[in-house]
């Protein structure tokens, strides 16, 4: 009998230990095949309880009715304990389902922290939202904001992205606007920012400021502004 069970023994070692192996490489296979997380969609369950805490308390959150230990005091109070990351992912989250203004209150929210930084990027997403939702008064809002920004890094491609935005929703004014901030903080227009803004205003009858804005071009790519020239299409049929 002893001999038995050592040899039961032996045997169920290698068993064991082949068993556990291959388990250990299952979960292994398992966990390189999960998706990766989409960058800026990924919600923490602080993140989530917010954004819901927001939009229960949207109608008395947005009068700015927020009494001690009233819930949209707590809506706001879930949205100042969030973390910086949370804090981006809530208010990017809410500006996917087109909840401009409480996006908007949230970013009013992040500009408040100290590790807050200007990002061109951020407010183009906004103004985006807000445009499209035709907000005017919170787009007007949201370009005092960003005409107050002490520092933001050059990035003339996201600009003329937000001109643009501005420009063919109909925000002629803050189109403009932007083009002279854009100057102002010494981000140099390139040819895509004079066509947008000079085909936009004319377009729209503004002539006086696109003479105007021709005239910069002028000064920085020489008296011939060729490239505003739309493109048509040249080709011909060839004869039967």
């Amino acid at each position: 009998m002893q001999c038995l069970s050592a040899g039961y023994l032996l045997l169920a070692r290698p068993l064991t230990r082949r068993t556990h192996f291959r388990q250990r490489i299952e979960m292994r296979d398992r966990s390189k095949n999960r998706k990766p997380t989409q960058r800026g969609r990924y919600l923490s369950s602080e993140a989530i309880q917010a954004v819901q805490s927001l939009k229960r308390s949207k109608s008395a959150l947005l009068l700015q009715g927020d009494p001690p230990g009233s819930e949209t005091a707590g809506a706001r109070e879930k949205v100042q304990r969030l973390i910086k990351k949370d804090m981006v992912a809530a208010m990017r989250e809410l500006l996917s389902q087109d909840e401009a203004l409480l996006a908007l209150f949230v970013f009013e929210e992040i500009r408040k922290e100290h590790w807050y930084r200007p990002q061109l990027l951020m407010y183009l997403d906004i103004i985006s939202v807000l445009a499209k939702l035709n907000l005017q008064e919170e787009l007007e809002q949201i370009c005092s904001y960003l005409k107050r920004e002490y520092y933001l890094e050059a990035d003339t491609e996201r600009f003329n992205l937000l001109i643009g935005v501005l420009m063919e929703s109909g925000f002629v004014n803050l189109a403009v606007d932007c083009y002279r901030l854009m100057k102002l903080w010494e981000h140099e227009p390139d040819r895509d920012t004079y066509r947008i803004l000079i085909h936009g205003l004319e377009s729209r009858g503004n002539l006086d400021i696109s003479h105007s804005i021709r005239v910069h071009a002028k000064k920085q790519f020489g008296a011939s502004l060729d490239f505003l020239e739309k493109k048509e299409d040249t080709a011909q049929a060839s004869p039967a």
